[in-house]
């Protein structure tokens, strides 16, 4: 009999981060242990850019406009940006979902869009909560 598949480990926004100081961001130690591995988190999709796109912002609270930001010195903690594996139809922006892709860590700029990252989910499909 084959092994069942490992459940997605469940990250919260509020666990993502060591620290947030002068000195820059901290990962915590779990987010670290959990790079390159599947994961969900549930928050809010922000409204998109542009109507149809693979990727959009997930954000802690909802919000009514994009939180990009343009540096790593400004990257807000309670952020993460998305990459689906297929074209997002945008969902209201105060409907609770539950997003699961592979974990990536660290400053990425795109280079589509020049947008700015720390934490990234990839491969990522979504359902509403």
């Amino acid at each position: 009999m084959a092994p069942m598949a490992r459940a997605a480990e469940l990250l919260t926004f509020d666990g993502l981060y060591k620290s947030n100081t002068v000195l820059g961001l901290k990962f915590a130690d779990r987010t670290l242990a959990l790079k390159g591995q599947t994961v969900r988190l549930r928050g809010y999709m922000a409204p998109p850019l542009k109507p149809e796109s693979n990727f959009f912002v997930l954000t802690h609270e909802p919000v009514a406009i994009c939180p990009f930001c343009s540096s790593d010195a400004e990257w807000p903690v309670d952020i993460v940006v998305i990459y689906a594996s297929k074209t997002v139809i945008p969902t209201n922006f105060s409907e609770r979902i539950e997003v699961e892709g592979t974990l990536e860590v660290g400053s990425f700029i795109d280079p589509k869009t020049g947008f700015v990252s720390q934490l990234r989910l990839r491969d990522s499909v979504f359902h509403k909560l």
